[in-house]
């Protein structure tokens, strides 16, 4: 992509600085395992119509200091995670032609941007941000919650402006850290004048299905242990589809079904391609008729066809690991280009002294 001149701003409304670019996209993941079809269906598909649209410059962020947060003491987990998850992008069909790839601990800029941030943002701001405080809960912290994982709204702040992100693709439950991010922007610009380029949030379309557990327990986590990964193989996509839950009292095929919390519905809401015809089977269900056996046998096919070109390109990247860390090496070296440029920046504009 070719590069434009970013040029700054000032709004006296609003005290934002705005980048008159062709639009930049930050978004990314935590090395912490692979990626499953909830991923695909929340972040990687949108990636994908972005990379297809090529009206953006596209970062993805392979955020392997904020994975140490609540790593630290398995900092192996995520270092070896950080591979497959190059393989996963890869598999999925993003292309270093048309994105880059970031591994944000080789990225000076993005460790010394939040020293500066955290001086605008309370403790007790960052604690009432809501994916913050539902993290620590499910994460299971009390007052033993490290210090960096209460301030990863500030380091993800530090990644955002230090792209000139203009989009940033997040889901419902992330929207308050796009929000703090917001927050930290325009602190600094009244502060400090306009310097750093105000991020919008770009929400998942309503119709967008989220993925519960195959257990159909919460949403799907690794965690939990309730997943299908994109590397999984066809016989353990049967697998796993066998053992979903539908309606407990649709216990012959000729009983009227119900839909509604039915997890293989749900799954063919996010990936069957016929919608007229999913429709209609889910007609049939209702009235009865239509067995579980016929279902899960439909949706372990869809859910095959959809990975089976996702296992052929992973495959081919497993044996061609060399070209895997080359990508990620050229990407990073752009990212390390960009945000020097902002971090120098962030030090004339706040007034930070010169050797």
């Amino acid at each position: 992509m070719k590069d434009k001149k970013i040029v700054l701003t000032g709004e006296d409304a609003s005290c934002q600085a705005t980048v008159k670019t062709t639009s930049v996209v930050l978004t990314g993941d935590r090395p912490s395992g692979n990626l499953h079809i909830g991923h695909y269906v929340g972040s990687l598909a949108t990636r994908l119509k972005l990379q297809a649209d090529g009206g953006y410059e596209i970062y993805i962020l392979i955020a392997d200091l904020q994975a140490l947060t609540d790593n630290a003491h398995q900092p192996a987990k995520v270092k070896n995670a950080v591979l497959e998850l190059m393989l996963d992008y890869l598999a999925v069909g993003l292309d270093p032609k048309h994105v880059h790839f970031v591994l944000q601990s080789a990225v000076p800029a993005l460790a010394e941007l939040p020293m500066y941030y955290m001086n605008l943002v309370s403790q007790a701001r960052l604690e009432r941000n809501p994916t913050v405080k539902n993290e620590i809960k499910t994460k299971g912290f009390n007052k033993d919650v490290p210090v960096g994982f209460v301030n990863y709204p500030i380091s993800q702040a530090a990644d955002i402006t230090a792209f000139n992100a203009t989009v940033v693709p997040v889901g419902a439950d992330q929207a308050p850290m796009l929000e703090q991010t917001r927050e930290i922007v325009h602190t600094f610009n009244s502060l400090y004048g306009a310097t750093l380029v105000m991020p919008t949030a770009m929400l998942p379309n309503k119709s967008c299905c989220r993925l519960v557990g195959v257990d159909g327990n919460g949403k799907m986590s690794k965690s939990l242990g309730n997943c299908i990964y994109l590397k999984d193989d066809a016989v353990t996509v049967e697998q796993k589809v066998r053992q979903m839950y539908t309606d407990p009292n649709h216990l012959k095929i000729t009983d009227p079904g119900k839909v509604e919390g039915n997890v293989v519905f749900t799954y063919l809401d996010a990936f069957y391609p016929d919608q007229k015809h999913l429709a209609e089977l889910k007609d049939h269900y209702r009235r009865g008729g239509l067995g579980d056996v016929a279902l899960k046998k439909l949706l372990a096919e869809t859910l095959n066809n959809l990975l089976a070109p996702m296992r052929e390109r992973r495959a081919y990247y497993e044996q061609h690991l060399d070209t895997v860390l080359n990508y990620l090496r050229a990407g990073t070296q752009r990212a390390i280009e960009v945000t020097n440029e902002t971090l120098a920046r962030v030090r004339k504009a706040i007034g930070i002294f010169q050797l």
